[in-house]
């Protein structure tokens, strides 16, 4: 913005260019009057194009009185005698206005550009600072900063809606910029262009999705560049976030692998005792006629428990592989009786006092799994229906094609369970209210049975009705 005495001094300018023009042709050199109407026109167009469109207008007025008083005749009179100096006097004159206009459009037009090419070259250098920044999560600090040095602006602040905090690139601006401000501004979605005050405030998007809102003082931005810078500090938050993401889910692989690391160290440290104690009780054990009874019922007290603690490490140790899955499957096509017979036969002691009932039609497709962990799965299922149901009741279990997938299920005539436990009955470690004290178990079979069906592809669930029986489902996808 140019000063008043600028504008004096650029007025006086023009006054006396047009008396330097009169001058020279009414004393020193005679020439016609369109020689000098095109002179007055050359000198406006110029002091338009240089200096606006303000100054040009006033000089062409100033220009046109003097080329009727020195150069139409009468001379030295504003009458004009002849029709055709009246024509001559307004065509200068309109030309003079018409062409400071377009002059001063043009000029208008590329200080525009120039414009927009300084905020095109401040917005890739700001993108730069955002890319190449190595510290991603100290970037949100940076931020406001970054656009004060790249805008050249007083201040700037960002709000972050998810975070619910702002950030400043000087602490002494949050008066200018409230934090109520910005908030309200970032909930409404719509940009704020405070020209009279010179504060603009614009959100922060990603698509639809509102971030934040950005708030910058001192600001001169067309609207478009702030939505640029915008776009560009939403790209750069949502960077930050999934890098965030990303190093969290590395930690929690590495975690998970330390983790089973560690619990395959400790199992083998615990079953090398574990090993020794069991050999030892059953070598006595088997010593039956030099043991007395009370030390024989010790010894089988001691070879079971020991039993018991070797199958809860064992159990510990493959949810860790499960959970960090580091367990290597030998995925083949195979027939779902296959793993069910497989199953029934190996639980055959947990299920001597009950009838199996089988349901599984001749003509199920292959389908691609694990036969060793399917069959895990299944005798998991089977012992505790086993467990848990009472005395010559049937275990029911059945196989059916629905749609792309086989769902094999484990039915029983237990306690049921209640429809708050359901939710919990797959996480490690839960056992049902009533049966932690009756009924011997560690709380991690069907956790692990949950991680090879999902390792599979497939889903595991329970329907229950207390008091009348539980159905265990799982389903395999067939490989079209």
């Amino acid at each position: 913005m140019k000063s008043p005495a600028q504008s004096l001094l650029r007025y006086a300018i023009a006054l006396g260019v047009v008396a330097a023009i009169t001058w020279v042709y009414f004393r020193l050199i005679h020439v016609n009057p369109t020689t000098v109407g095109f002179t007055f026109l050359v000198a406006v167009l110029l002091v338009s194009a240089a200096w606006g469109l303000r100054t040009a207008l006033m000089m062409a007025t100033i220009a046109t009185a003097a080329y009727n008083y020195f150069f139409l005749p009468p001379l030295l009179t504003f009458t004009i005698a002849d029709p055709q100096n009246w024509v001559s006097l307004f065509a200068f004159l309109i030309t003079a206005i018409v062409g400071s206009q377009l002059s001063e459009k043009a000029r208008r037009e590329a200080r525009q550009s120039d414009q927009r090419r300084r905020e095109v070259e401040r917005l890739y250098a700001f993108s730069q600072q955002l890319l190449v920044t190595g510290n991603v999560f100290g970037l949100l600090n940076s931020v406001p900063m970054f656009v004060v040095d790249s805008f050249g602006v007083a201040g700037a602040a960002i709000f972050l809606e998810e975070k619910q905090k702002t950030y400043f690139s000087d602490a002494t601006i949050q008066s200018l910029l409230p934090i109520d401000e910005l908030r309200s501004i970032s909930g409404r979605g719509e940009p704020v262009l405070d020209r009279e005050n010179r504060r603009c405030f614009m959100p922060l998007r990603i698509g639809v999705r509102n971030l934040g809102c950005l708030g910058v003082l001192a600001c001169d931005l067309s609207r478009q560049t702030l939505e640029a810078i915008g776009s560009l500090i939403g790209i750069a938050i949502e960077r930050a976030a999934t890098m965030e993401t990303l190093t969290k889910s590395e930690a929690a692989r590495e975690s998970d692998r330390l983790r089973s690391l560690l619990l395959d160290s400790v199992t083998h440290e615990f079953r090398t005792p574990l090993t020794s104690i069991r050999a030892s009780a059953e070598t006595l054990l088997a010593q039956s006629h030099t043991v007395e009874p009370e030390l024989r019922d010790l010894l089988s007290v001691i070879n079971e428990e020991a039993e018991r603690l070797n199958r809860l490490i064992g159990e510990a140790a493959e949810v860790a592989q499960l959970d960090a899955r580091q367990v290597e499957l030998h995925f083949e096509l195979r027939d779902v009786r296959e793993a069910i017979e497989t199953a029934i036969q190996q639980c055959r002691h947990a299920l001597e006092r009950h009838r199996i009932e089988l349901s599984v039609p001749a003509n199920l497709p292959n389908v691609r799994m694990d036969l060793k962990r399917i069959t895990e799965v299944l005798c998991q299922l089977l012992e505790n229906a086993g467990k848990y149901s009472p005395p010559e009741t049937a275990i029911h279990v059945t196989a059916e094609n629905k749609a792309k997938e086989i769902l094999i299920s484990v039915a029983d005539h237990g306690p049921g369970i209640d429809d708050l436990e359901q939710s919990m009955i797959f996480e490690k470690f839960y056992r049902g209210r009533n049966q932690r004290v009756t009924i011997q178990g560690t709380g991690m079979g069907l956790a692990i049975a949950k991680a090879i069906v999902e390792l599979h592809g497939g889903k595991i669930s329970v329907t229950s009705q207390v008091g009348r029986g539980s159905v265990f489902s799982f389903s395999l996808p067939i490989v079209s």
